[in-house]
Parts: structure tokens; sequence; C-alpha cells
């Protein structure tokens, strides 16, 4: 697939079959760069460079080599699922005093956390960032999103002025 469907050539030195098993040593034995160049003789570089080659070809299959998740309904009965039913509420910047005083009745019953999550338009989730405590204010949750290495992704051309 990575040779038909993206083009994955081999190397004048490194044959595909190889860097495909690099790939696949360094990520079912979570293995360092310095590890698998001596394991498999080449430069770190070179194993870097197919590493990066091979992920971004695996990326690009993902919706063919993954299943899409499927959500699941309220009313399910498959048991497993049980035990993950969300209690949504409105963000407590909006509430007024009253209603915080309730909540925090409310947190003796269940566990209460603060979350972000961003769907599309057709109400899909796209990025969830959960298990921040409930007092912690929306603009710190939304800048740690940000910040983060493979954080939330704000398109600069899809937000409307």
């Amino acid at each position: 697939m990575l040779q038909t469907l993206e083009g994955l050539k081999s190397s004048r030195n490194m044959l595909v079959d190889e860097q495909v098993a690099m790939f696949l040593h360094i990520i079912s034995h979570h293995l360092k760069n310095r590890v698998i160049k001596h394991h498999f003789n080449r430069s770190g570089e070179t194993v870097s460079r197919s590493f990066y080659s091979i992920l971004n070809d695996v990326i690009c299959l993902q919706d063919v080599l993954f299943k899409k998740a499927e959500p699941i309904t309220a009313n399910s009965s498959d048991t497993r699922w049980k035990w993950f039913k969300v209690l949504l509420m409105e963000p407590t910047s909006r509430l007024g005093f009253q209603q915080l005083i309730n909540l925090d009745i409310e947190r003796e019953k269940v566990i209460a956390t603060n979350m972000l999550g961003v769907c599309t338009p057709n109400m899909q989730f796209v990025y969830v960032l959960p298990a921040w405590e409930v007092s912690v204010a929306d603009g710190r949750v939304l800048q740690d999103a940000i910040s983060r290495r493979h954080g939330l992704k704000v398109p600069h051309s899809k937000v409307d002025s």
C-alpha cells in the first residue's frame, strides 16, 4: 500500500522493506533512533529520514488503514460504555452566583472536570482536552490547548472576523 498508493520507493542504499521494518521496529518496541541505527547499521540521519517518510505516508493513508470511529448512542445496550456517561454543563463563567453554589453541592455527587471540546459544523469532535479542574478559567484551558506540541491548530483562513 505504501508503494502503490503513496509512491514509496527504495532509496539508493535501502529497500522499501528495510524502511518499513525500521519503522515498525521503532513503533512496536518504542525504541530510540540510536538503538535502531546500531541494529540496522545505518546512520541516525538515515533512520530519522526513513522513519518520518514512512510516518507521513501512513498518515496520508489513515482513511484506508484506520477504522473510522462511530459515536456511541445514549441508548446503547453495550455494558462497557455505561461508566462513560458524561453530564455536560454550561461553562461556569456564564453561570450566576447561586448556580455556582449549586455546582459545588453537585461536586459531592459526581466527578466534575473542565474540558475543551472542538467540533466540526456537523457536530463531530475533532479535538478534546480533558482533565482540567473546574475552577480554571476558560482562557487558560484554551491557551494550554494552543501551546501544546500537537495541540489545537486554528486555521486563520477559516476564522470569521
